[in-house]
């Protein structure tokens, strides 16, 4: 087995004029790894890819994508890589079988290895069944597997996907990511950017990128890990009543709101969790529940990026 990594950047930069998108990045992505990018808007998420991806070049530094200087050998890595913007990547008049084609002969795919390859995509992508729509006329989540299908038309062994499922609704979010799935069991390299936190669970290791740089890099089980004390998850109707006064509290670290819920670090889960609820009492805050919860990588994210905020203030 080849152990090369799929994925090496070393000291990658981007700038354009004064701003600098993607600023020293250092990454190694191993072959058949699942990695996911999460960020704010403007981290430089889709930057960092397009230079990986080699439909950019880097200002700095350098990275190789199986073994191919991303610089000197771009041409190499694109027939290699399958590559899903973020924006519409298909012609909307061009039907699903005629977009496959397409991508089949821009990746030089012909003869039966052609027919045996769309058969396949088609299948896998639950697209039988409307070879004859036009890829307008699409349901979102239905555009998004045939963009997949036309990126995988010439069995790429790394795909980046630039958040693939934005726009889509949950069923759809699912199936894709069952096709993913798929895909990882073949032991193809992944790398995806996403805004969804519980995608970000699903991939083997998660980097979060912030202001241009890999703030963080981990198994989401280690960014759960870097959250500060324990976690309570407290219910009321009243939530924006509630959340001054339970981070007034002694020895409560940081406070998320989520709709009717407040997520309340601690440094003692079992402590606090009367002493919060006689607060809110006192104050007249009705309360449903107080329980202990754990932590996400949702709640990682907002408690790294916002501690950055605050160190930067």
């Amino acid at each position: 087995m080849d152990e090369t990594p799929a994925i090496e950047a070393l000291e990658l930069t981007r700038r354009f004029g004064r701003i600098t998108a993607v600023d020293r990045l250092n990454l190694t992505i191993a072959r058949g790894e699942i990695f996911g990018l999460i960020g704010p808007d403007g981290a430089g998420k889709t930057t960092a890819i397009r230079l990986l991806a080699a439909v950019m070049p880097a200002t700095a530094g350098r990275a190789r994508v199986l073994g191919f200087d991303t610089g000197r050998q771009a041409e190499r890595i694109r027939r290699a890589i399958g590559y899903m913007p973020q924006r519409f990547s298909l012609y909307g008049d061009l039907t699903v079988a005629e977009n496959l084609h397409f991508f089949a002969d821009l990746y030089g795919v012909r003869g039966p290895t052609r027919r045996r390859r769309i058969e396949e995509l088609l299948a896998f992508a639950r697209l039988e069944e409307f070879t004859g729509r036009r890829a307008a006329a699409l349901s979102g989540g239905m555009q998004k597997k045939l963009a997949l299908a036309g990126a995988l038309i010439h069995n790429p062994q790394v795909i980046f996907l630039d958040e693939p499922t934005t726009g889509v609704d949950p069923i759809s979010r699912r199936e894709f990511w069952d096709i993913l799935s798929n895909l990882h069991v073949q032991g193809v390299t992944i790398f995806v950017s996403t805004p969804y936190m519980d995608e970000a669970e699903r991939c083997g290791r998660v980097g979060l990128m912030y202001e241009g740089r890999i703030a963080h890099c981990d198994t989401p089980d280690g960014l759960r890990r870097l959250v500060p004390g324990e976690l309570l998850a407290i219910w009321t109707p009243q939530v924006m009543r509630a959340r001054p006064i339970v981070a007034a509290q002694p020895d409560v670290l940081e406070v998320q709101v989520y709709g009717d819920l407040l997520h309340v670090f601690v440094k003692d889960a079992a402590a606090a969790a009367p002493l919060l609820a006689q607060a809110l009492a006192g104050a007249g805050v009705p309360v449903v529940e107080i329980r202990r919860a754990q932590p996400r990588v949702e709640e990682a994210f907002i408690s790294l990026i916002a501690g950055r905020g605050r160190r930067t203030e």
